[in-house]
Formats: C-alpha cells, sequence, structure tokens
C-alpha cells in the first residue's frame, strides 16, 4: 500500500477537529541560558498553556473530577510530547537503517550490477544521521523510555520509499558537492516534506499514544531547531532541548491547572458579570475556559504581566474559537481586566511590573 500523505493543513483533536492555517506553536520558543550556550527548551508557557487548556477541558467533561488525577494527566501529556521529540529523531535513523540494508541486499545478489557493488551512499553518510546515531542524551532517553520502532518495519519502508521519490532527495544524492550543511538542510526537509505529511505515519502514533497527533507538528518544529545547533563539530554530548526551562515553569503548569480549578466558582462569576449582555449558557464552553485561565493568571500570577496573559490567551482562542467568539472573548477580558484593576485586585510584582496594580 502506497503511503499516504497529509493535506498541508494538519488538524487538532482535543476539543474538537478544526481546520487551521498556521502551526499554534511555531512562535513558543522559550531559551533557556545554561553556563555553555543559549538553547531552547521543548515546553514553553504557550505549550503549557494549550496542554493545560486541552487537559482542564477533559476534566470538565469527565464524571470524575479528582484535582490530582488531572494534575498527573497533565504531566503526562507533556512527558509524552517529549516522548514524541526523541521518538521521532530515532525514526530517520530507522529509515537510514533501511537504506543501508536495501544496499547491502544488492551487493550481495547472485548476479550484482555496477551500480548494485557501487551504490550511492551519500544519505547513509549524512553526517547529521551519524551524529544523531551518536548522540549520548538521545540513545539514553530512548533506552529509558523503551522508545522503539521495531513493530513498524512497513512503515519504515513506506516512508523510505515516499522519500526516495521526492525531488529533493534525487537533487540531494545526485550533487556531488558535500557539506554539512547540505546534509543537515536535507535532514530538515525530510522532516517536513516527508515524516510530517505522511498519513501513515498518524494512524502508527494515534495506535500507541492518543496525545501524539496533535503534537507532530510542534514537535518537528523543535526538533528542526535542535538541529540547527548542531554543527560540524557537534560530538556525541552535544545537547538536545530540555523539557522545561527550569523548575519554575514545571510549577507554572501545575499552579495554573490547579488554581484554575479551585477557583472556578469565583473565576465564573467574573464572566458571568462582565458578560450581562450574553446569555452565559450560550457561550462556547471552550470560550469559558480561555477566559477563566486568562483571569487565573491575572489574580493569581504575580509575576506574568497581565498584558502578557491577556496576548496570549487571546492567540489561543485564534485556534480554537471562532472568529465572532475570539473577538468577544477579547472584549470581555479587557472589561474584567479593568474592573479587577479598579477594584485594586491585580497585584503584580517584579522587574518591569510597576504599575501593573
Amino acid at each position: 500500500m502506497p503511503l499516504k500523505r497529509l493535506n498541508v493543513n494538519l488538524t487538532f483533536s482535543i476539543p474538537e477537529k478544526k481546520r487551521r492555517n498556521q502551526p499554534i506553536f511555531q512562535k513558543s520558543t522559550i531559551f533557556a541560558r545554561t553556563n555553555y550556550e543559549v538553547h531552547y527548551s521543548m515546553i514553553s508557557r504557550r505549550i503549557i498553556r494549550t496542554k493545560v487548556l486541552q487537559v482542564l477541558y477533559a476534566y470538565y467533561t469527565s464524571p470524575e473530577k479528582s484535582i490530582s488525577n488531572t494534575e498527573k494527566e497533565l504531566f503526562f501529556c507533556i512527558q509524552k510530547s517529549y516522548d514524541l521529540y526523541h521518538y521521532l529523531m530515532a525514526l530517520v535513523l530507522e529509515i537510514a537503517d533501511y537504506a543501508e540494508n536495501r544496499i547491502e541486499i544488492r551487493r550481495n545478489k547472485h548476479q550484482p550490477t555496477h551500480e548494485d557493488i557501487h551504490p550511492n551512499t551519500k544519505f547513509i553518510s549524512n553526517l547529521v544521521i551519524q551524529q544523531l546515531r551518536s548522540n549520548k542524551q538521545l540513545n539514553t532517553y530512548l533506552n529509558q523510555r523503551k522508545l522503539s520502532w521495531v513493530n513498524d518495519p512497513e512503515l519504515i519502508k513506506e516512508l523510505y520509499l515516499f522519500m526516495i521519490e521526492s525531488d529533493f532527495y534525487e537533487e540531494y544524492m545526485t550533487n556531488k558537492t558535500s557539506s554539512y550543511m547540505n546534509d543537515r538542510k536535507f535532514i530538515e526537509k525530510l522532516f517536513n516534506k516527508i515524516i510530517l505529511v505522511a498519513e501513515d505515519l498518524y494512524i502508527v502514533l494515534e495506535e500507541q499514544s492518543i496525545y501524539w497527533n496533535d503534537d507532530v507538528e510542534f514537535v518537528i518544529s523543535m526538533i528542526v531547531k535542535t538541529l540547527k545547533k548542531f554543527n560540524e563539530y557537534s560530538d556525541s554530548d552535544q545537547r538536545l532541548m530540555p523539557m522545561y526551562k527550569d523548575q519554575e515553569d514545571r510549577e507554572y503548569a501545575k499552579d495554573l491547572i490547579r488554581k484554575s480549578i479551585v477557583n472556578h466558582n469565583e473565576l465564573q462569576e467574573l464572566i458571568k458579570e462582565h458578560s450581562k449582555n450574553w446569555d452565559v449558557d450560550r457561550i462556547a464552553f471552550m470560550d469559558t475556559l480561555i477566559m477563566q485561565l486568562a483571569i487565573t493568571e491575572f489574580l493569581f500570577f504575580p509575576s506574568i504581566p497581565t498584558k502578557v496573559s491577556l496576548n496570549e490567551y487571546i492567540e489561543l482562542s485564534k485556534y480554537y474559537s471562532t472568529e465572532k467568539s475570539r473577538n468577544f472573548i477579547n472584549g470581555i477580558l479587557d472589561k474584567t481586566l479593568k474592573d479587577l484593576k479598579r477594584l485594586g485586585k491585580i497585584n503584580k510584582l517584579g522587574r518591569g511590573l510597576i504599575g501593573e496594580s
């Protein structure tokens, strides 16, 4: 069966499938400084807000109401995204292994051709593939989490066949000039033009985890950012992205979902109060949750500027709400924020937050 290609517009499945023109995650990168370099963290605060929104939706639509279990579900969901980050990097190595096996089979034919004996090994010798293959962090994580493509040989074969039919593969293989930059650009195209749009991959991933399909586009964008940090001198100790920028971001995720649930009644009253000209029961549930999370940040996160919270949740509404409801959310949040400031309920602390109250 030939590999199916996805429409270029991918879809979310939580809370309901909805077409979108841009990936929600691409502008969400956060930088973390270490003693050695500045590098990306994979789970930025925008990703955390998205995951919290999804898990919060599941919490309110489920008959079981356990904050503890919901918190565990949130961190499990985030961990699965990080698993996928490593798992898809390993997929490129599997495709390269399949290509190498095909070369060996042809070499050992009873009557091999000149091409069989002298194959083009540019792909299997790709320098970035060799770096990923020897990367200690990648190998350790894959072993610890027991992530393997061993049960999906047909998918590996189909991805390989999909790849060798592409124009960029032919161009790469016939180019007599070899360079590290060309090798890296080829791997980036392999992720974006083959793996990202292969429908069969999504079928396999969905069978393994309900969390993965919605994360593929985001995770691949993070892999590409990771590869841009590699260079020809990168060795087996080359760092991959950490899950979080720091412990503070992990605490932020926990606090955001807990404070939103614990203060649900107060938050809903504020939404109701500032939606007087609307029938609250007819407001889309997802719109209500977006506003609930935004107001949670206004009230209970003193280090986050209200402008940041407002902008982030309006951005989130672009992917989970209609154009009409997005404008509605913006209006209600703006009115709520002004009223909370008037009442002295906004207390922001820290550098750059003077005048927020």
